[in-house]
């Protein structure tokens, strides 16, 4: 029986011959990197808990979140991790030189069979190019740069084939909001996709990129493509050396295949709040818009500027319309100068910006305001990530139509002359965010058994940016983080000041959706909140609780225990036993895995 891509990367990376899916082994991490988002944590862990750096020739800093330094916590942080880089002989690739899952392409440093991990929660991002990369929290950034390795479990695979010729006009963008929409955000939670089809054989390395780095939307653990000829080429010239083409075996098993026609793909935009609800452009309805954003790790890419350049050419952005072009690297950006696009871009009115994240991480170019409306390249549009407007996602064909038609639309229906746009009401004003003082967190033995009043929060797909908002993230003191908890998730605004130390959070699947924050765990500890149990959770985040020694269970049912909010329960981390002692019910649950109870009876990953 042969191996999946995944499990043949990860079994050479293992020392081993073979790995399963489930097994969790130590793999070796061929480049360890931290980002400006998350680097100052990762430099506190290796101070605090007295690590060096295991082989600094494989350790890097990538500035791409707020390169501009334009927050001044941002600057902090970035100067924190120069500091460090100095001392202990680690490349920074700083704020001149884009996004960092994008220069680990672009210096052939990720490359058909390597392995990479970072602090962004899209470093899956590098299967574009047959790479096994991973977003991970602060502690396991930390663990991997002292070690070299870090645990990881081997996912189950699954293989997407992609049937029939593409739609002409069909971006990249287009086929993953496609499959966001078959998917959902959880379908595929904790899978290693591989994609195959004689058209996906055919994508550019861009357009993998853009495929490739949405399969965190998708919940997917990595979305992984075989290198064609043309792109093996260009890693191997970056890289400056022959490399070896990693292809899963001809025998090897999925869990799961699913045949999808191409042909029936069609141009489509998410709406506001969840990356999964896809809808097809000419069923939107006409959405005025007020700001239009080009960018990401999504579609940031020379391929994107191109498209965007040949429809602004010549044109001028609606007056109302603020648009952002933001590409991915310093080599894009280079390239738009030397081929005349930045001229383009801004004969038409819009503002380009060095090269990073941009609008994704609402920072570098700034964020939306309430009531504005927005049209996107990024990868999400969960509610607050780039400010407090609406964000609607799309191509880049869409995303510039749109810009000059003031509306979300297709470059086949821009309109010859400018449509007068109809007034609209003011926008309501933000509410004041009320804050609490922090609760102490309890220190000491671990117990095995927990009982608390158990907060029922009945929703799936609950994201990282709604439990911990990202305007908190340069917050590193524990203790000042659970004030802060849930005010993004609507209904649970008061939950920080409701909450008591020893309740348990039960919910739905998918937890913690979305970024690699370890706050949105952080912020548990800080409360005191005794477990949480899901029917899933996000991988980056299970990784953070676990490492945190943050109790998380997952069930498959709790029906019988009726739960109300306010019913005390006893959980039982080691057997899944979890029983209200007011009537004495019980039903079993998935309980710690021997990795899990090991690092909870430690206290933690260090």
């Amino acid at each position: 029986m042969g191996l999946t891509l995944a499990e043949k990367i990860l079994a050479r990376h293992a020392g081993r011959d073979k790995v399963e899916p489930g097994e969790i082994v130590d793999v070796l991490m061929d480049v360890r990197a931290a980002r400006d988002f998350g680097g100052a944590n990762v430099v506190k862990n290796m101070r605090e808990n007295g690590l060096t750096v295991a082989d600094p020739s494989r350790t890097i800093f990538t500035f791409d979140c707020n390169p501009t330094g334009s927050d001044q916590k941002y600057a902090v942080n970035q100067q924190i991790c120069r500091d460090y880089a100095r001392e202990n002989g680690i490349r920074v690739y700083d704020i001149d030189q884009g996004i960092g899952t994008h220069i680990m392409i672009h210096e052939g440093l990720a490359y058909s069979g390597s392995t990479a991990v970072t602090t962004d929660s899209h470093a899956n991002i590098l299967g574009a190019v047959g790479a096994f990369g991973q977003g991970m929290g602060d502690q396991d950034i930390a663990a991997a740069w002292a070690k070299g390795k870090i645990w990881f479990k081997v996912p189950p695979s699954v293989r997407i084939n992609l049937h029939g010729k593409r739609p002409a006009g069909l971006m990249a963008k287009d086929i993953v909001l496609n499959l966001l929409d078959r998917f959902g955000a959880n379908t595929l939670l904790g899978y290693a996709i591989e994609m195959y089809g004689d058209e996906v054989d055919r994508l550019t390395l861009d357009e993998r990129i853009t495929i490739a780095s949405m399969g965190t939307e998708m919940g997917a653990i990595i979305i992984l493509f075989t290198p064609n000829d043309e792109i093996m080429r260009y890693s191997e010239e970056r890289a400056g050396r022959k490399l070896e083409k990693f292809t899963a075996d001809p025998d090897a098993v999925y869990e799961k295949t699913f045949d999808l026609n191409l042909e029936e793909f069609t141009h489509r935009v998410s709406r506001p709040g969840k990356p999964h609800d896809t809808v097809p452009v000419d069923k939107l309805g006409r959405i005025w818009i007020d700001s239009a954003f080009v960018g990401s790790c999504t579609n940031g890419r020379m391929e994107d500027m191109r498209v965007v350049g040949e429809i602004l050419k010549g044109r001028k952005v609606a007056p109302w319309v603020v648009m952002k072009i933001v590409p991915s690297t310093n080599e894009v950006w280079n390239t738009c100068l030397e081929e005349g696009w930045l001229k383009i871009f801004k004969d038409a009115g819009a503002l380009v910006s060095n090269a990073g994240c941009a609008g994704c991480a609402a920072g570098q170019v700034g964020q939306n305001g309430p009531g504005e409306v927005t049209v996107s390249t990024g990868n999400r549009n969960f509610p607050g990530k780039q400010g407090k407007g609406e964000v609607y996602l799309a191509s880049p064909a869409i995303v510039a139509a749109s810009a000059v038609a003031g509306y979300i639309t297709t470059p086949d229906k821009m309109p010859l002359a400018v449509v007068k746009r109809p007034s609209r009401a003011k926008a309501p004003s933000d509410e004041e965010r009320k804050t609490v003082r922090p609760k102490e967190r309890k220190t000491g033995e671990k117990p095995l058994i927990l009982e608390g009043r158990v907060w029922l929060i009945p929703e799936d797909n609950i994201d990282t940016d709604m439990i911990y908002h990202n305007r908190y993230l340069a917050i590193t003191d524990i203790d000042e983080m659970g004030q802060y908890t849930f005010d993004n998730l609507k209904g649970y605004g008061d939950f920080a000041r409701k909450a008591r130390p020893g309740d348990i959070v039960v919910t739905g699947k998918n937890f913690g959706a979305g970024s690699s924050r370890q706050q949105a765990v952080d912020c548990f500890l800080s409360l005191g909140i005794a477990a949480i149990l899901a029917r899933s959770f996000g991988a980056i985040y299970e990784r953070n609780a676990i490492n945190a020694a943050l109790p998380i269970l997952v069930y498959e049912n709790l029906d019988e225990l009726e739960l109300k909010n306010g019913d005390v329960i006893r959980v039982n981390v080691e057997t899944g036993e979890v029983t209200r002692p007011s009537d004495g019910k019980s039903v079993r649950i998935k309980p710690f895995s021997e990795v899990q109870l090991e690092i909870y009876r430690n206290g933690g990953l260090f």
